[in-house]
């Protein structure tokens, strides 16, 4: 029998979005909603400016009392953000205002200070204003009753300010999902210990535990898995209260690789595996016992480039999210690229900023155990299946791994 032919990315990605669904909703403290997921649409509690104030600092006059330049007017109090002047202006006077204080009734304009002269209760305008220049009018930003953003939106630092100023103390947000996850192979130890002669750090564990928390989880770290069927049963019984369930490596085809077979014992069932894409063949995905398993590869490289497609997707799809794929950003090559066969290619690069443009260079070496490449990379160019020779010059989409360095010499 031949294997099942390997499985688009995109199509991977869909099949992960519409097989998961989204957790349940919280409220947080709005000091707390950076970052998270909106579960519902803001709603404004006042108006915003709540009043008509104004936007520098200067003096509130009336515009007609300032059509003869130079204007003299006597200043008959003050406004301050916080306070106010109480009093309703008469001809020829002016408050000394503030920027953000309110607008005293009768004033129109303001007047900014460098345009004036002060003489002790005495102010001489000496340009003329525009009428109404320089006030915020009451609602301009939003009014009582306005909505803003829809389900599914991360909110930014912006967002919450914005939240903030609505008079909104708490966010519906979802609830953010709790990702187990293993690492397998008897090769692997614990950062700080001593390996044996034919042994390795474990590195997946760690940076998966950032990936995680960076997609918006929470990492619950499992510990290591080694080849037998005792130990990964053990690690997978203890996942029954996570959102996600995560294995790294054991998922291919070897005789250590017992990662589908021991998990398939206990419930699994694989809706697919294995995506026509490098690095990170082989892939699984599928639902154990109600909880959704993401199967990465064991290679550093690969396991962390599938993270940032497909365990992105899942944890999206359980925050309802609207960022289930990566954004892509056209770069350009600096070198030529030969063309592609019939596997999806996520090139490590690194972008340079030369005027204004970003130029990526892809790395040399590609093999993707090679971890100082990835933290080198910039980005991941990517090359769709049979994508024809790309000359230097050429526009090619990215994902985005970190900003490149903006600094010039």
């Amino acid at each position: 029998m031949s294997a099942a032919p390997l499985l688009p990315v995109d199509d991977a990605i869909a099949r992960i979005g519409s097989a998961i669904s989204p957790l349940a909703t919280e409220q947080v403290p709005v000091f707390d909603a950076g970052g998270r997921v909106l579960a519902e649409p803001l709603t404004a509690r006042r108006t915003h400016p709540p009043f008509d104030g104004s936007a520098m600092d200067g003096y509130a006059v009336r515009h007609n009392d300032t059509t003869n330049i130079p204007a003299q007017l006597t200043v008959v109090g003050e406004s301050a953000a916080g306070g106010s002047f109480d009093q309703t202006l008469s001809e020829n006077e002016a408050v000394r205002i503030f920027t953000g204080a309110p607008l005293p009734a009768g004033a129109d304009t303001i007047v900014i200070q460098e345009d004036t002269e002060r003489d002790g209760d005495t102010v001489i305008i000496n340009e003329a204003p525009k009428s109404g220049q320089h006030i915020r009018r009451a609602g301009i930003d939003f009014t009582e009753g306005d909505s803003f953003f829809t389900e599914g939106r991360i909110l930014s630092a912006s967002d919450v300010a914005l939240a903030a100023a609505m008079n909104i103390p708490d966010v519906a947000v979802v609830r953010k999902p709790r990702v187990a996850f293993f690492a397998t192979g008897d090769e692997l130890v614990l950062p700080g210990e001593i390996p044996g002669p034919n042994q390795i750090v474990s590195s997946n564990s760690p940076g998966l535990a950032a990936l995680i928390t960076e997609l918006g989880g929470i990492p619950v770290d499992l510990g290591i898995a080694r080849d037998n069927e005792a130990s990964i049963r053990e690690c997978a019984e203890r996942a029954s209260q996570a959102d996600i369930l995560v294995t790294v490596g054991g998922a291919s085809v070897g005789d250590h690789d017992l990662v589908q077979p021991v998990l398939t014992s206990l419930g699994l069932r694989v809706d697919f595996w294995r995506i026509a894409m490098r690095p990170g063949k082989p892939l699984m995905f599928g639902d154990f016992n109600g909880t959704p398993f993401v199967g990465l590869p064991g290679n550093p490289v690969s396991a962390l480039v599938c993270g940032h497609l497909f365990l992105r997707a899942a944890i999206a799809a359980r925050l309802g999210a609207c960022a289930a794929h990566p954004a892509l950003v056209p770069v350009t090559l600096a070198t030529d690229l030969r063309e592609n066969d019939k596997r999806q290619d996520y090139l490590r690069a690194t972008i340079d900023v030369v005027d204004g443009g970003w130029i990526a260079t892809p790395l040399n070496r590609q093999d993707s155990s090679m971890l100082s490449a990835l933290s080198r990379s910039h980005c991941l160019l990517v090359r769709a299946p049979h994508a024809p020779a790309a000359k230097t010059g050429y526009t090619c989409p990215a994902v985005l791994l970190r900003a490149p360095d903006l600094s010039t010499d």
